[in-house]
């Protein structure tokens, strides 16, 4: 009798087509994945377009989490031991084309096929370390060099290939939730990027490579600026001027 010569898994495949416990979803700008609080009971893989994560707090406010690109996964604590609820709301930035994996058959494909549990695996890791890499900037980088970073990872700058310089269509106030200052502040360091020549903006922004300076080697546009070692360095001293002040005046 003739072999059956059994087919391969394709990850590639499978993350591009509907089938059993997956369908493929469109949704319009501004359309809504899945909220904060609801089921997590599937797994999105995002072919097209760009999303981003919000949360709420008791107290009603919102802040931008991350931004979310073509082949990235999101909805990932859906396959957590015990289904839970989702933590943040996944919102369409632009049209947005998605693969939604059931819980139960990304549970059986990561254990099944290894080649797609590779691939998950990394993403995980990919995203552990961006967040990590988000915690260091706001708690050591100033906050324009945070928006100069913002934009360089919306830009793809750093991934292989070439990177998409017309990033998509986003609000200064996004921008301002994602870096943890006001919407003044990044209107006045966009103002004056684009005066640098570092981006230019017409309802959306272009990157340009130079922007780089301002990350790697914090050379910060305007002849008073400083770099943020010096800044810290001075209120070190500031800090300790005033404590030396004090103990002379104690009896």
């Amino acid at each position: 009798m003739p072999h059956t010569k059994i087919s391969e898994f394709d990850p590639v495949a499978f993350l591009a087509s509907s089938g059993l416990g997956r369908r493929i979803v469109q949704y319009k700008a501004n359309g809504t994945l899945f909220t904060q609080g609801s089921a997590a009971d599937c797994v999105f893989y995002l072919q097209k377009g760009r999303a981003k994560l919000t949360v709420v707090s008791k107290a009603g406010k919102e802040a931008t989490i991350t931004l979310i690109a073509a082949g990235d996964f999101v909805g990932e604590e859906s396959v957590t031991a015990i289904a839970g609820m989702h933590m943040s709301t996944a919102t369409a930035i632009t049209a947005c084309s998605a693969l939604k994996i059931e819980r139960k058959e990304m549970m059986r494909v990561i254990h099944d096929e290894h080649a797609f549990s590779d691939i998950f695996v990394a993403f995980l890791l990919e995203r552990s370390m961006r967040t990590q890499a988000d915690l260091v900037d706001q708690l050591f980088n100033s906050s324009e060099r945070r928006l100069a970073r913002i934009l360089l990872l919306m830009a793809d700058f750093g991934k292989p290939g070439e990177p998409e310089t017309m990033i998509p269509r986003i609000t200064q106030e996004t921008l301002a939730d994602m870096i943890g200052t006001t919407r003044s502040r990044v209107s006045f360091f966009m103002n004056r990027f684009r005066k640098m020549g570092f981006i230019n903006y017409n309802g959306r922004i272009h990157v340009h490579k130079s922007l780089l300076n301002v990350v790697l080697h914090d050379q910060r546009p305007g002849a008073n600026s400083m770099s943020a070692a010096l800044l810290d360095t001075k209120r070190e001293k500031s800090q300790s001027a005033k404590v030396a002040s004090t103990s002379v005046r104690e009896p």
